[in-house]
């Protein structure tokens, strides 16, 4: 065949496709699990560092999983606040949640984090220190404006004191949403109020600069004004009575055990 026939082109460039199509398949299915293996090692990394249990610059492996097998992780039922015997390794929220089995579709009046479902059950990680517990640390998640930002609120004892506040997954826009990674903007949220006194979620992301000394306001994001929304949903959601607000009135009864 010659090699200025047009059927020659077509079939060499036919061998083509089919080759790279399989080394690129080739190349997903066997490479799945070392990308699976490496989210899993960046969200505890983010959960620690959030933590201030390591650094933001801390890449080994080892050092991570070392740091997080000092945290103990438990499963809660969100309905009750109480632990559940649920394996927290093999527990995944974010597929439970959309799973109608085990999810719980949210009343779009209490949505204030627009996720529309939820895990029913959900984890939570409890630093210790010579066997006390010295931090909360709650997996949050709601929409942004282009995104859903997945991260930690890290939490005193006390409940209510904002320990940290970072996310590990989110598409918000590079120097504008994307700022809630900022550690500027997130070392604001250090020392800051989640409830009222009456135990009313109300920790919010202001329009602007907050005034100074407000314990339950967090300055804007410039220019990103519905991610600072989604954020202020997303935590107050997650605090509330329909997410964790039922486990941590348990906790600050002494009861959560």
């Amino acid at each position: 065949m010659s090699n200025d026939s047009t059927a020659k082109t077509l079939i060499v460039a036919t061998l083509l496709c089919v080759v790279c199509s399989v080394m690129v398949s080739w190349a997903a299915v066997s490479l799945k699990p070392l990308q699976d293996k490496n989210k899993v090692l960046d969200v505890k990394k983010n959960l620690l560092v959030t933590a201030k249990l390591i650094s933001a610059t801390e890449k080994s492996e080892k050092v991570i999983n070392e740091a997080f097998s000092k945290i103990e992780t438990k499963v809660v039922d969100l309905a009750t606040g109480e632990f559940v015997d649920v394996d927290p390794a093999s527990f995944d929220s974010v597929k439970a949640a959309k799973d109608p089995k085990a999810n719980y579709v949210i009343p779009a009046t209490e949505d204030i984090a627009k996720i529309k479902t939820r895990a029913k059950y959900e984890k939570v990680y409890l630093v210790k220190e010579n066997g006390e517990t010295t931090m909360l640390v709650l997996p949050v998640n709601g929409k942004g404006l282009w995104s859903t930002l997945y991260g930690f609120l890290v939490l005193e004892p006390d409940t209510t004191t904002v320990k940290g506040l970072g996310f590990y997954q989110h598409g918000e826009t590079a120097g504008l949403g994307g700022e809630v990674d900022n550690p500027a903007w997130k070392a604001l949220w250090v020392g800051k109020k989640v409830f009222n006194d009456m135990w009313k979620p109300v920790l919010k992301v202001v329009k602007g600069n907050a005034a100074s000394g407000a314990e339950h306001d967090v300055d804007g994001l410039s220019g990103a004004t519905l991610t600072s929304n989604g954020v202020t949903g997303l935590i107050q959601y997650w605090t509330g009575g329909n997410a964790f607000g039922p486990f941590l009135a348990k906790w600050r009864a002494g009861g959560a055990n």
